[in-house]
């Protein structure tokens, strides 16, 4: 397997395909996925002549099950230990979800002058959490509820939960069973004490200062029928921020609009990266 290791000794696996001489696409996935999540799209966009990055974050996948520092400072430090050891320049980053918080506190932490591009796609950033500073964000109880049904039967949580994730729970909706066992496996192949961990990073971490030093044209893109990150307090308001972004919003689209909707966002992010 291919890895890096971090400064605290933990082992990121990470998969690099296409020509390295390629501009790089790092792609971050979302709890509780791993780089498998970005499969498609890796080799979508290593066909069109890019350099395709995706790693697991710690505690996720293939990378080490860790007890301590699961927490976004460190996934951000992961992912900027990556592009050095890696030595990448000119990058395009992409992050889902929690992915989305990940690269949104690497820019905060880092920087962006190895960044070229940005693409948050139904991410979680400024806040999930509803706080009096942020009244369009979820109850602490939802995110009560997932650590409780992680812990207690987490297969049979995470089955559960590819319903509204991939918008299966919709009249019309056509459920790919396959899809569901997947997100199934990728999340058992986590530790359970970095996912539990993870969700207090994903919905608790306030990334209003990060986005602020966002100076890279940026695409956001949500659908906005999105039942695990309401449009609202994500997409909605990162723009209000992030004033330079271009907002593109899926119309009845779901969470997982990078499976749902593979093709038609391949071509969105290209045209995105090209323009």
């Amino acid at each position: 397997m291919t890895t890096i290791t971090t400064r605290d000794g933990t082992n990121i696996f990470f998969k690099d395909w296409g020509p390295r001489d390629g501009q790089p696409i790092i792609f971050s996935h979302g709890w509780p996925l791993s780089a498998d999540a970005w499969d498609a799209q890796m080799v979508f966009f290593a066909n069109q002549g890019f350099r395709t990055i995706a790693h697991d974050r710690r505690s996720h996948g293939r990378s080490d099950q860790v007890w301590d520092n699961n927490n976004m400072d460190q996934y951000a430090d992961d992912l900027a230990e990556l592009i050095e050891q890696l030595d990448l320049k000119d990058i395009i980053l992409v992050g889902h979800s929690t992915g989305g918080g990940e690269v949104t506190r690497y820019i905060g932490r880092h920087g962006t002058a190895r960044v070229a591009k940005v693409a948050l796609i139904g991410a979680v950033p400024p806040l999930m959490l509803k706080t009096e500073a942020n009244p369009g964000g979820l109850p602490i109880d939802v995110f009560d509820g997932i650590r409780k049904g992680t812990f207690d039967n987490r297969p049979q949580f995470f089955k559960d939960l590819t319903l509204p994730f991939y918008g299966y729970n919709r009249d019309g909706a056509v459920v790919s069973e396959a899809v569901r066992d997947d997100f199934v496996r990728q999340g058992m192949n986590g530790g359970l004490k970095g996912l539990l961990d993870s969700i207090r990073a994903f919905s608790e971490s306030d990334f209003n200062e990060d986005l602020r030093k966002f100076d890279r044209p940026t695409l956001v893109l949500h659908g906005d029928d999105d039942q695990i990150v309401p449009i609202g307090a994500a997409a909605l308001s990162t723009i209000q921020i992030v004033k330079h972004a271009v907002l593109k919003v899926y119309e009845g689209a779901d969470h997982g609009l990078t499976v749902t909707h593979q093709d038609r966002f391949n071509a969105d992010l290209l045209d995105f990266i090209n323009s």
